[in-house]
């Protein structure tokens, strides 16, 4: 049977994927472009499920707003390679996953996947699993914060693909939330301020040092103050309140905050791949193995 470019072209306009992939599904749907496509989709399901379990710690991060309504979301999409993170097909995908996000108002990704994506008809999940079988990765939407303003505003920062922060602020201007937000991206805060440390951070901090003080030989109460001294450092570099601004080191962000009459109320700063633990190895020796030489 011919199998004419314009239904090849057709098939491609309506699922992405490449020009042979498309020549074979209409090959073996014997010119069906419908029945292509539900083959086509079947096959995606099966490799996306193949590629499954194989670590994705490279990916993008994009934050997307609503000025009218006041909210803004931050998002990550993982895949496993910086190759592929750069993909127009992927970027767009991640995009697309924001403007979801921004619109539909899921609570959890589970419910996300199941959604409507933004400007189509199949769901997140089923362009996921499309996107896997034409890019050849394990991709997956990792997680997603919405952020709504309260009354206040919402700064937000980019810095290229790899790290995002909102956050959210009562008083100052524009210009000062998005100064906080790059600091946030630079600097890591664990919180806005001290009441807000996990106490069993300060408390496995506490440990360390007093194990540390302890070797010196000095007295109980030496140990205790040097303890307390150390702690009250740490606090201070890891809340947002004391950290030396990055624009001007020598005030810290709770003084410019004070000073320009404004407040923190929380933030949510994502940085790709922070916590997934990548695979090591020896890329010759998956190579040669792979291709029978080892």
């Amino acid at each position: 049977m011919e199998i004419t470019a314009a239904l090849v072209k057709e098939l491609r306009e309506r699922t992405g994927s490449g020009m042979m992939d498309c020549k074979k599904a209409l090959l073996d749907a014997r010119g069906d472009i419908e029945a292509a496509i539900e083959a086509m989709r079947k096959s995606g399901v099966a490799k996306a499920a193949k590629k499954a379990g194989r670590i994705a710690a490279e990916g993008t991060i994009v934050l997307s707003e609503d000025p009218s309504a006041n909210v803004a979301v931050v998002v990550e999409v993982n895949c496993e390679t910086d190759f592929v993170a750069k993909d127009g097909n992927f970027v767009a995908f991640a995009r697309n996953v924001a403007t979801t996000v921004l619109a539909r108002k899921p609570a959890t990704v589970a419910e996300l996947a199941a959604m409507p994506a933004a400007g189509g008809n199949a769901s997140v999940e089923e362009a996921r699993q499309q996107l896997v079988a034409k890019l050849g990765e394990n991709i997956s939407v990792r997680r997603f914060h919405r952020m709504h303003s309260d009354g206040g505003r919402i700064g937000s920062y980019l810095h290229g693909t790899r790290i995002g922060v909102l956050v959210k602020m009562r008083g100052g201007d524009a210009t000062l939330a998005r100064d906080i937000a790059m600091h946030i991206a630079a600097s890591r805060p664990v919180c806005v301020s001290e009441s807000e440390v996990p106490r069993e951070l300060i408390d496995s901090e506490r440990e360390i040092y007093g194990a540390q003080a302890r070797e010196s030989g000095k007295p109980p109460e030496i140990v205790e103050k040097m303890v307390n001294g150390r702690i009250g450092k740490f606090i201070k570099e890891v809340t947002l309140l004391g950290q030396p601004f990055v624009k001007e080191p020598d005030r810290s962000v709770g003084d410019l905050l004070r000073t320009s009459g404004a407040q923190v109320a929380t933030f949510v700063r994502f940085e790709v791949g922070e916590g997934i633990e990548k695979r090591s190895g020896d890329f010759a020796a998956e190579v040669r193995a792979q291709a029978g030489g080892a």
